[in-house]
């Protein structure tokens, strides 16, 4: 009698613990955390732009996010605070430019909100220095036929085509700027220069997306000239103006024209041959 009623007991228990056969316990769904951040790209350059953007689960009307920039050795390089839309998202948007941005390396985004503990971070890389490109891209003349060497140096983009408008008297660089950069350019002479009256050098003028810059720097000697210029996340042509471009008569022809002169002058002097009617 005592072993039947241990075991009524045990099934009574087994009854309110153990759920029936073939009942599992679905899992609660996981809850949104209370704050997001992210960036628009995993790595950045000198001089790119970041955007920043994230959610909060409960937004507070009238309290603002706060948003921290450290670099790799744990300096603050920016802070901001901005405002939360109703709906819960935030977007911020940085410039990686300035004295701050000096180490290379891996950078945290820390943002909070409202209570100390709503907090969220990421990272992101960041390369302080610009990579530059050399190359020499041939022009060639549509008049004359010539092809030119133009040696160049690039950060910040890519060098997509040089040519030349001798209707205009001028070079024209398309370029891909991936951000902000400068463009070192060695012109020759020979196929576009810029002159005074009296002979000396002049300034040549400066076009980006049809606006007037000033070159960064200039050097020159007998046979090229040297401009450095500066340019901006998303521009695209380059046009440097001068006052004389390479003539219509190129080297081989001049010395063709020259040797087939002499060739006219030596042989009406031995033959007695006239060109200009005798008066």
């Amino acid at each position: 009698m005592h072993y039947v009623l241990v075991l009524i007991s045990l099934i009574i228990i087994s009854t309110f613990f153990i759920p029936g056969f073939g009942q599992v316990s679905s899992p609660s769904p996981p809850s949104a955390p209370p704050i997001t951040v992210s960036t628009d790209k995993l790595s950045y350059l000198l001089g790119d732009t970041i955007v920043i953007s994230g959610s909060v689960k409960s937004p507070v009307k009238n309290t603002q996010l706060s948003i921290q920039i450290f670099d790799p050795n744990n300096n603050l390089v920016h802070v901001d605070q901005i405002d939360v839309s109703e709906d819960g998202k935030y977007t911020d948007t940085i410039k990686a430019i300035g004295v701050y941005w000096r180490a290379s390396g891996t950078y945290t985004v820390k943002v909070q909100y409202a209570l100390p503990g709503v907090t969220a971070q990421t990272t992101f890389i960041f390369q302080s220095s610009i990579p530059s490109v050399s190359n020499v891209f041939e022009v060639k003349d549509p008049t004359s036929q010539q092809t030119f060497g133009v040696n160049y140096t690039i950060t910040g983009g890519t060098v997509k085509d040089i040519s030349i408008d001798t209707q205009s008297i001028s070079l024209i660089i398309s370029i891909n700027s991936t951000t902000d950069g400068t463009i070192t350019i060695q012109i020759p002479r020979a196929l576009v220069d810029a002159k005074t009256n009296s002979g000396q050098d002049d300034a040549f003028i400066i076009l980006i997306d049809g606006a007037e810059v000033k070159s960064q720097s200039e050097s020159s000697n007998s046979n090229y000239r040297n401009l450095t210029i500066q340019f901006y996340q998303g521009d695209q042509d380059i046009e440097i103006i001068g006052t004389q471009v390479v003539p219509e008569f190129g080297p081989i022809a001049a010395l063709v024209l020259s040797i087939a002169i002499i060739s006219i002058i030596a042989v009406s002097a031995k033959t007695g041959l006239r060109f200009m009617p005798k008066y």
